[in-house]
This record gives C-alpha cells, structure tokens and sequence, in this order.
C-alpha cells in the first residue's frame, strides 16, 4: 500500500474509540453519552465531546446586543466569512422573564432555529445577574426594586454599580430563571445544538474588593467554611474568621468564595434540568504583573481564586479566561494558568484583530478545545471597543485565515490534541524559530525564510503573524499545516548523521474523517523544507533518512 491510499487518521480512531468506550464505562450517567455534547479527561488533557466525538470551537462571539431578530441578518454573513463552526451569543435574562415567572423563550428559539438554518453550533450566553461586573440585564422588575436586589456597598458606606453576592433573594430569582433556560433547552435542543452554556458575564466587582454590607461583614467576621480550609490545606483552628485565616488576601477571597458560590448554586439548578457543560468565564488580572485586588474585577475566577471557585463551585466545568492583554508572553502565561489537570482551556473571548489572530495555534499548542474572538459580527454596535475597529471583510480575514485552515480537518485536530499528537505555535515577537520534539523527528518551524534558501533560522515576517501545526500520526509520519512559516524535520539525536529525507509529501483533504491526497509535492516544494504562505494547505508526511 502507498503512502497516497493510507488513511492514517482512520486507524487512530479507531483506536479512540475503544479508548472512549471504555472512559464511558467510569463517567457518571448523564443521557446518551453519544449525544449530549460533554467534557472529557484523560492524563491532564481534555476534550469536548460532540456527537460522540472530539470537537473544536472555530468561535465568534458576537457583540453584546446582537441577539435581537433584527439584527441577526448582520451576524450570519460574518460568521460565513470567517468559516466559524460556532456563535457565541447571549440570552438576556431581562428579555426571558420580563415579568416574575413568566418566561418569554422566543429569543433561544430564534437563534436555535437560525443556526440550524446555518449548520452552526451555538455557545449560548446567559447574561443574569453579572454581565462585566454589573447587573445591567437584571430584569426590569428587579432594577426597580433595588431595596430587594441591591448592589454592593463599598468600604466608603456607598453603593457601587455591582451586585451582591450575598441577596438570597436575588439568587433565588437568578436559579428559577436559570432553570428554566435550561430545562427549555433540553425541551427543544435535541439535536444539540446548543454545545456549552456560559452562566453568568465576567462576575465580580469593579469599584470595590468585596461587599461591605452588614450582612456581608457579618459573614466576613465569621468562621471561613471547613470545606474550603480543607481544600487550600490552611492551617487554622475550628472557628476563625476570613481576616485570621488569609490574612490580606482575606477581602478578595471571601469575595471569590462569595461570588462563585452564588453562581455554582445557579449553575447546580440548572445543569439538574440539563447536564450541558457549564462555563464561567474571567476578566483576568494581569499574570505578570497582577498588583492589587483593587485594580481588576474582584470574585471572579481570576488566576489567584482559582482553587476557591473549585470548591465553591463544583457545578461550573470551566473556569475561562476572556483575553484581551497583549504581548506574547502575557497571553502564554494566561493559557498556562488556565490549563489545568482540573480545569480545561476554553478562551471563550479574545482580541481578533491582525495582531492576535495568530494566537489561536498558541492556544492549540495548550490544548484548547475552543478559541473564540469577540465582537466579530456587522452589526457594529460598538465600534473600536476592545481594540476591535469596525468590522469589514479586511478586519475578519485574519482570523478566517485560521478557521479556512483548520476547518475541514477540525474533528482530526480536536482528537490528536487530546491524544497528545499535536503542537502548535504561533510566531514569536523576537525570535524566528520553533523546535517540536516528537522523539525521533524534531520539527523546526522558521519564519520569514526565503523561498529558495536552506537557512533555518529565517528572519521573521515583517510582522509576527505565522503559526504552524504538527500532528504526529505515527512514527514517520505527520500532519503539517501552518501559515506564513517554514516547516521541517531533522532527526532528534544531535549525535546522528542520519539526514532527513521526504519519502512523500501529499497534500489534500479530509472528508468524513479520511484524508483525500489531491497532489504530491516534491522538487521545488520539498527541497527547502514545506513552506507555507496564506493559503490553506494541509499535508500528509512520511519521513525516512539517509
């Protein structure tokens, strides 16, 4: 058999399969495993289970009023263009219960109908009682009744425009709500089309640490909960308060505990109609240089709070980072933190201007099940916010650089990531080259190269824009893709003499899971390494030596 008639993916999933099998066996019941998308596990990496299989979100959140029927003819064109797989969307809790227990379900129905229309998945968004920190899309009957839903009280004695954690009314409106949502979801989703529901906006608070409210004080001066001093290992006697126990992190983190108990009570409720996977997602802290409780969006699940929101919140699958720093080194150290053995890496918002689309192979190469630019749609409702300029055809390209490459072979790449066969990269700011290690082949991706040059090292694009993807499906054999980059082997052992030789180099596509060569490349297109420009080209590689 030639190397153009293998279906080398065919093989490793089958194999998966068996492995999937038998993870199923351990995993609780809840519905039809091959239906309900779900989260899965195994030695620290994780995937997002879609009908039955590995998934990757190629998102796009569109901006925050987008979710209206008049609107929705401006989302759908940019949501093509970029060839996303899934829109992130919101439910806007004041338009699903515009009076007390009276739910108004025309707006999910509307988006589930139109991404059906699509062929697009959603990711759906339940703006309640936080949306950035305030409680904006409270319904009208509660903003008119502040006494009954307040804002929190600052350290000065005044109200601060965020919601307390701590109004048993507020919660208990928030999970019947919730509930609701979700039990209409599985009501009427039963194709899934709805794969994961964020609950709640970016929670915490701006203007204030935490609340200091009589009733919050109250709890801040007495014992911290066992469960949670078990949990983070303190060392402290039965009984003591939050400022003994933590000393000056204890504002910010009975904040934290605050806050993501509230939002695991709603997310318990409604996951008990419907068991989708649950997500909050974060406006972070600056990893590298965090300062002050004071200065970014206390009680959410930032990195410092992450172990608290564990405990707190066991309901809640992701904690997720909305990343908008900028710098390389940030945005690494931000995957990095979120990436845990107990927690997937989703970034459910991100800058998706030319400068940062590159960062989607950085967040593959940590094993992201989902990257999702915000703001990506025409319906300009906030023009420039976030670094996002007014979105046209020349705006979205970068970013429909990346989902036009990974697109056909999204369901491949989902499943190599969470065996552990693939890394990913995007150019660095300074220097121009990569090194991949799979045991016996080391790739090594250059930048900026000329065509027809044997350097390595390259001189780097005119701006770091490149990425590049290697997919190890078997001893000498490889999936590699990438854009504006250079890729090429050499064998690991610095000691050998043995050289790299390209037994055959195919390029083409995968249709239901087989890749389907359509050319052999060879002469001109080999002998400088496999280069890659801004058209997406996805190639299969047998490696011998001589």
């Amino acid at each position: 058999m030639t190397p153009a008639q293998r279906t080398f993916p065919f093989l490793a999933a089958s194999q998966f399969a068996v492995a999937l099998a038998a993870m199923a066996q351990s995993l609780p019941a809840q519905g039809n495993l091959d239906t309900i998308p779900r989260l899965v596990e195994q030695d620290g990496r994780h995937a997002l289970l879609v009908d039955g299989a590995p998934f990757l979100i190629l998102g796009v959140q569109a901006h925050n009023s987008s979710a209206w029927p008049a609107v929705m003819p401006r989302v759908w064109p940019a949501v093509e263009f970029l060839h996303a797989n899934t829109l992130e969307i919101p439910v806007y809790w004041e338009q699903f219960e515009p009076d007390p227990g009276e739910f108004n379900t025309s707006s999910v129905d509307m988006l589930l109908s139109q991404a059906r229309e699509h062929g697009i998945r959603l990711v759906l968004l339940w703006f309640g009682t936080w949306k950035n920190g305030s409680s904006h899309y409270m319904p009208l009957w509660m903003k008119l009744n502040p006494g009954l839903y307040p804002r929190i009280i600052g350290v000065d004695g005044r109200r601060v425009d965020s919601p307390s954690p701590h109004s048993v009314a507020a919660l208990a409106a928030d999970t019947r709500a919730f509930s609701a949502f979700m039990a209409h979801l599985r009501a009427v989703d039963s194709a899934h089309t709805v794969i994961l529901v964020q609950v709640e906006n970016e929670t915490g608070s701006w203007g204030s640490v935490r609340d200091y409210s009589p009733e919050a004080q109250k709890l801040f001066d007495g014992p911290v909960p066992q469960r949670l001093v078990d949990a983070l290992g303190a060392s402290t006697a039965q009984g003591t308060n939050w400022r003994a126990v933590f000393g000056a992190n204890a504002d910010e983190f009975f904040h934290a505990w605050s806050v993501a108990s509230y939002v695991g009570a709603v997310a318990a409720a409604g996951k008990k109609e419907y068991p989708l996977p649950l997500y909050v997602n974060t406006a972070l802290r600056d990893p590298l240089d965090p300062g002050p409780a004071s200065t970014y969006e206390s009680g959410g699940p930032t990195d410092n709070v992450i172990p608290i929101w564990k405990v707190a919140a066991p309901a809640v699958d992701i904690l997720a980072p909305d990343i908008y720093l900028k710098g390389d080194e940030r945005y690494r150290r931000v995957l990095e933190l979120y990436a845990r053995r107990d927690n997937t890496l989703l970034v459910p918002e991100t800058r998706g201007d030319a400068e940062a689309a590159r960062y989607f192979f950085m967040a593959l190469g940590h094993g992201a099940i989902g990257w999702s630019p915000f703001g990506l749609d025409y319906s300009d409702s906030t023009p420039g916010a976030f670094g996002v300029p007014r979105v046209t055809e020349a705006t979205l390209a970068p970013v429909a650089l990346d989902f036009r490459l990974v697109e056909p072979m999204m369901r491949e790449i989902a499943r190599l990531n969470f065996e552990g066969h693939l890394q990913a990269v995007s150019e660095p700011e300074a220097e121009h080259m990569q090194k991949l290690d799979f045991g016996r082949w080391q790739a090594v991706v250059t930048y900026g190269a000329q065509p027809f040059s044997r350097g390595r090292d390259g001189l780097g694009n005119p701006k770091p824009v490149g990425g590049a993807l290697v997919g190890k499906l078997g001893e000498n054999e490889f999936l590699v893709s990438g854009e504006s980059c250079r890729v090429d082997f050499r064998v690991s052992e610095p000691a050998s003499t043995l050289q790299r030789d390209f037994l055959r180099v195919e390029e083409g596509a995968y249709s239901s899971g087989v890749f389907k060569p359509t050319r052999i490349w060879n002469g001109d297109e080999t002998d400088w390494g496999l280069n890659f420009n801004t058209e997406p080209r996805i190639l299969h590689v047998l490696l011998g030596t001589y």
